[in-house]
């Protein structure tokens, strides 16, 4: 489950918006996060966490996309029950085969003592 969010998305987008317009002007880049980080009451990092992840998106800066993260932690998700699943098959398979081997030869053993005995052979009997 995760961490609850500190900052509504509102504001992120607002702060994360504010931060590449001041950034794009050539002006006003020179500490433009810091800036609005300190108008907006956040830290400064948090801000540049979020701009640099919204320059990923918007194909700016190479990187893992929110889409693409999102996507390989559902895939690791579905991974991991896949593999607990087989874990649980191939536990409960080596029981049951370890169990029909168990009777199945004391069945065998049984009938071939049986056989062995000459009862099984009508005709043998004498």
């Amino acid at each position: 489950m995760a961490a609850p969010r500190k900052y509504p998305d509102e504001l992120r987008e607002r702060a994360t918006r504010m931060a590449v317009e001041l950034r794009a002007d050539p002006a006003t880049k020179q500490g433009a996060i810091a800036r609005v980080a300190e108008q907006l009451g956040m830290h400064p990092e948090t801000l540049r966490n979020w701009v640099r992840q919204a320059e990923v998106d918007g194909g700016v800066r190479p990187g893992t996309t929110t889409a693409e993260a999102e996507r390989i932690a559902k895939l690791e998700q579905e991974n991991r029950e896949l593999r607990r699943a087989n874990h649980i098959l191939r536990t409960s398979a080596a029981y049951v085969g370890d169990r029909c081997q168990a009777v199945l030869s004391s069945s065998l053993l049984s009938r071939a003592s049986y056989i062995l005995s000459g009862r099984w052979w009508p005709w043998a009997a004498a």
